[in-house]
């Protein structure tokens, strides 16, 4: 590269002026060019070599909001940048890399800009270009839109501006020189014609003058859409402001009725409750712990193991009315519980972990209530996934893990792996008692993924009617759900040939749900709820399977 030298010509203003060769990146083909740098005036310029400088330069930039910055790794590089245009520069050596750096960084503390003084405003004559801030003048269009806001388009438009008036200056000089000589009756010398490149002059001010109409006009369409969006967003601020108010005075009018009407603790469920929603969690925790308790007593008073129930008669499953919506139901479920986290948008958040085990949910509502879906994944040791469905789908072994059941019936065998249930469960105060009827299919499905590998067992529950207990008819509220348990046994063979044990085997459990508790509760007190019982109720049930099968024959 060759060796850079600077002019020590400086204006009226004693302002630093600089010129040389330097390296500048031009593109990923081309790669560092040499180009002829001008810092004069405090506008930073560049031509293709310094025999071209006639010619009008290639680009420039306003050093007015210029950001220096030398280079991190590279001791001879440093980057000028104005917005997003940015300019990779090398100097030869270090020292003439500073004398370069130190020049700029002079002008922007002589100019004062920024400071609020006159010479902010000042204006330099020199022959500049728009190439520099990404315009193209070969195509008589020098600005294209972009999305970038408003407080970005009026610094831009500052900086034309600034091109704007310095172009005007310069051309001014231009007509003033040719006014005087012409008041003389004679044309003038063109050998003592200012030097200037009057066409190139012309181009870049035509340019400049379309760019900023331009950028104007996008400014006026950025302020209209702003004034758009506050009214409509001030039209929703006051109509749900209307709202607000209505409901608060219905609410306060049936507060009234209800504290004057309806005294006592049965009835403090509902959108007029009495409670605060802190004083209603710490009701329905209360009713929780106070139902483990139980559930341990129960547990310490039982002895022995619990007598096997005889299944009872079975009927082909897939002849049943409800075989097409369970056949259809189950699919849907597997595919869920496999599906990964983040897949296809499904927004899932962690929000507890234990180990092993962790819980994503998507805060979702339905008509005001809380319905959350739930997704958890845990990995037990010393258990099979056909286990774990068995315990959980078994009627006989029901009491002993759901400890918020107080009654449980079959309420139709469909067949040895398909049944129908209704379950009420122990009241909360102050949430009103709830119940459930729902048919539950068990099922083996291959393993896609090793086919010489154990089989992957899934327990489905959903929702569905009765004749015989229809939903909302007494004093139980009626609940929906839809759950699905997905589990995949791995063993890892012993090395030494002994026989296979529960040590070698574990099992990925993956458990959906989406609940909908009907009635009413704030949805702080069930998000509160669940974040709390999920992760209790996973960890209890499958404490329970590794219990009950520790001593028995493993069940693949």
């Amino acid at each position: 590269m060759a060796d850079d030298h600077s002019g020590e010509d400086s204006d009226v203003e004693n302002q630093t002026e600089l010129s040389g060769v330097l390296s500048k990146w031009t593109n990923y083909i081309h790669g560092w060019q040499d180009r002829y740098i001008v810092l004069k005036n405090g506008t930073l310029s560049y031509y293709k070599s310094e025999q071209e400088r006639g010619y009008g330069c290639r680009g420039a930039l306003s050093l007015a909001k210029a950001v220096i910055k030398p280079h991190e790794f590279d001791e001879c590089r440093f980057d000028v940048s104005v917005n997003d245009c940015v300019w990779y520069l090398r100097a030869s050596s270090i020292d003439s890399k500073q004398v370069w750096v130190d020049a700029l960084e002079s002008y922007k503390v002589e100019s004062g800009y920024g400071t609020g003084s006159e010479n902010s405003l000042k204006r330099h004559g020199s022959t500049v270009s728009l190439q520099s801030n990404s315009y193209s003048t070969a195509s008589g269009s020098s600005f294209k839109r972009s999305s970038r806001n408003l407080r970005e388009k009026l610094a831009e438009l500052e900086t034309f501006k600034d091109i704007l008036c310095r172009q005007i200056d310069t051309l001014q000089k231009y007509f003033d020189y040719c006014v005087d000589h012409d008041a003389q009756n004679h044309l003038p010398d063109k050998d003592n014609l200012p030097t200037i490149d009057f066409r190139g002059e012309a181009l870049t001010f035509k340019t400049t003058t379309a760019a900023v109409i331009d950028t104007l006009e996008h400014c006026a369409e950025l302020v209209a859409q702003r004034e758009e969006s506050w009214r409509k967003r001030l039209d929703r601020e006051t109509e749900r402001r209307k709202r607000c108010e209505a409901l608060s005075k219905s609410y306060f009018e049936q507060l009234q009725k209800t504290r004057t009407v309806h005294p006592g603790p049965e009835l403090e469920e509902g959108p007029h409750s009495v409670l605060a929603d802190d004083e209603f969690y710490d009701a329905v925790e209360s009713g929780l712990d106070k139902m483990e308790e139980e559930q341990e007593l129960r547990e310490r008073l039982k002895s022995g193991q619990a007598v096997p129930v005889t299944p009872p008669p079975t009927s082909p499953a897939f002849q049943h009315r409800l075989w097409p919506e369970i056949e259809k139901t189950v699919k849907q479920q597997v595919a869920m519980a496999r599906m990964g986290i983040g897949d296809c948008g499904s927004g899932w958040q962690l929000f507890a972990e234990d180990g092993e085990m962790k819980m994503y949910r998507r805060e979702e509502e339905v008509d005001g209530m809380v319905v959350d879906p739930l997704k958890a994944v845990h990995v037990v040791k010393g258990i099979t996934g056909h286990e774990v469905c068995h315990y959980f789908f078994s009627p006989q072994y029901r009491y002993d893990w759901e400890t918020t059941l107080e009654q449980m019936t079959v309420l139709e065998t469909i067949s040895d792996d398909t049944l129908m249930f209704h379950q009420i469960h122990k009241r909360i105060w102050p949430a009103s008692q709830r119940d459930v009827v729902f048919w539950s299919h068990m099922r083996k499905l291959p393993n896609d993924q090793d086919r010489d590998g154990p089989d992957i067992w899934t327990v489905v529950n959903n929702s569905t009617e009765d004749p015989d207990h229809p939903a909302n008819a007494g004093k139980c509220v009626r609940i929906f759900l839809t759950v699905c348990l997905l589990c995949q046994t791995r063993v890892i063979p012993p090395k030494d040939g002994t026989p296979l044990s529960r040590d070698n085997i574990s099992c990925k459990i993956t458990y959906c749900s989406v609940v909908n508790p009907g009635g009413w509760a704030p949805a702080s007190v069930l998000r509160a709820v669940y974040k709390r019982e999920y992760p209790k109720f996973l960890k209890r049930f499958t404490a329970y399977v590794k219990n009950q099968t520790k001593s028995k024959p493993i069940m693949y």
